[in-house]
């Protein structure tokens, strides 16, 4: 047998780092559920009518949003950067879009939508040009965005808002719309959700965001247009902000130049927290959904039981803090795991 049948060979046979590794990543998302059922059970013993099937329905409803816009997030955090800007894009988004209904009355609501991922589309085409042909790191990009973008919010909307009476029935109704008891927006979640799963898994522009993100010098040498690549996550981590500020608008109907606000780092927890390496290369759109779906159940959980909000942000950094470790520690094992495999190959 060649030396290069052999690697090869040996390269596909799952050793027992590799399938350890493999092991923790998985029971990552398995945690998450777990960790969901026994909180929910817990505060349904403390407070029975957590589980009513009207709290049901507005827990799903609100993690929507969540779930939405951390779709566009992680296909951001497995490149190995990171999008700061979203909260505001979500507030420019939800501003504007919901403004259309004041200036132009009668407008179509599937208009609306598109406008508001128009916004984030050009948000997320500027921080994608900056940071992927610029290559000016992203964290530094985004942070400066999420400041020009609100400071833009906060010029367009100046001390107006708009108000609840002012938007259609149509439009406001949306958050609460149900489908065989099933809210719209928790059904329109998962169907992204889905579709970009299967986009990540079995095409190859979604596979390639792994691979910059597991290496992103050895991805260029191989034929990978990482610049490409980086400015079309961006796009979509943007767009699809954009597209979670016409569901913001949905939820709270009224809005001003402050909607949104921190929104972003309890989408960048959500992601982290679900299982989505914050070093890039691994993790899962539904991971970082379930993260979602978690941190929103946490909140309604505590308002039931009647703790301090503040509770919620307190968790919500505790979890990131366990999950970015946690990576940590499967990226030191996998490293120590391939070092030795390259020993035993007499690389």
């Amino acid at each position: 047998m060649s030396a290069t049948a052999e690697q090869a060979q040996v390269g596909t046979e799952p050793t027992e780092e590799r399938r350890l590794v493999d092991l923790v990543l998985r029971a990552r998302t398995f945690g998450i559920v777990g960790v969901l059922v026994l909180f929910v059970l817990i505060t349904t013993v403390i407070q029975s009518r957590f589980l009513d099937a009207s709290n049901i329905r507005f827990v799903l409803s609100e993690s929507a949003l969540y779930v939405v816009v951390a779709i566009g997030e992680t296909c951001v955090i497995l490149t190995r950067n990171v999008d700061l800007s979203v909260g505001s894009v979500v507030g420019l988004s939800a501003y504007v879009s919901a403004n259309l209904f004041q200036t132009h009355h009668g407008i179509a609501i599937p208009l609306v939508f598109l406008a508001g991922a128009g916004v984030g589309f050009l948000c997320g085409l500027t921080t994608g040009l900056i940071t992927a042909i610029a290559r000016v790191p992203s964290l530094v990009v985004t942070l400066a965005m999420l400041y020009i973008v609100r400071g833009v919010d906060t010029i367009i909307a100046g001390s107006n808002e708009v108000v609840a009476n002012s938007l259609p029935n149509s439009f406001i109704n949306i958050f609460n719309d149900t489908t065989f008891g099933i809210p719209d927006l928790a059904l329109a979640a998962v169907i992204l959700v889905a579709l970009a799963a299967y986009w990540l898994r079995y095409f190859r522009s979604g596979r390639d965001l792994y691979a910059i993100g597991s290496d992103p010098v050895a991805a260029e040498r191989v034929g990978i247009p990482v610049a490409r690549r980086l400015l079309m996550a961006f796009v979509l981590s943007g767009t699809i902000a954009g597209l979670g500020g016409v569901i913001w608008a949905t939820q709270y109907n009224t809005i001003d130049s402050n909607a949104a606000t921190g929104l972003e780092l309890q989408i960048v927890a959500a992601v982290v927290v679900g299982g989505v390496a914050i070093f890039g290369g691994s993790g899962s759109v539904v991971g970082a959904a379930l993260g979602a779906l978690l941190l929103q159940t946490i909140t309604s959980a505590l308002n039931v039981l009647g703790v301090p909000s503040l509770w919620t942000e307190a968790i919500a950094g505790l979890l990131l803090i366990v999950a970015i470790s946690l990576d940590r520690g499967i990226q030191l094992r996998l490293a120590a795991a391939l070092q030795r495999r390259k020993v035993r190959l007499g690389a």
